[in-house]
């Protein structure tokens, strides 16, 4: 249940980052509003999480997976442009992520 959580925080994490052009510097109302709501559910189901999950792994999760979410909807949503060195930046984090779990579990 804990990585459920987990998976949870990151969704809304990601969900509200990808919003934040959107707010135009907190300026617009609704967008502002959807954008702190995720980070705040996302903070909340993290907090949830890190009962049972290690705070390193969760925190690795957290933030790894985070960033190669946010890089393929910048690159799929906002017209970001993709290379070789972005592409093993995230194989390079995803991999950190995998070790750590591994590590983590034992």
């Amino acid at each position: 249940m804990a990585y459920l959580f987990l998976l949870g925080a990151i969704a809304f994490e990601v969900a509200a980052t990808s919003l934040m052009k959107s707010t135009e510097g907190f300026t617009r109302l609704w967008p502002t509003v959807a954008c702190l709501t995720g980070y705040g559910v996302a903070f909340a189901l993290l907090s949830q999480a890190v009962k049972q999950v290690p705070i390193g792994v969760a925190y690795a999760m957290w933030s790894g997976l985070g960033t190669a979410a946010i890089v393929v909807i910048g690159v799929t949503f906002l017209d970001e442009a993709i290379n070789l060195t972005k592409v093993a930046g995230i194989l390079l984090i995803i991999g950190g992520v995998v070790l750590l779990n591994l590590k983590g579990a034992h």
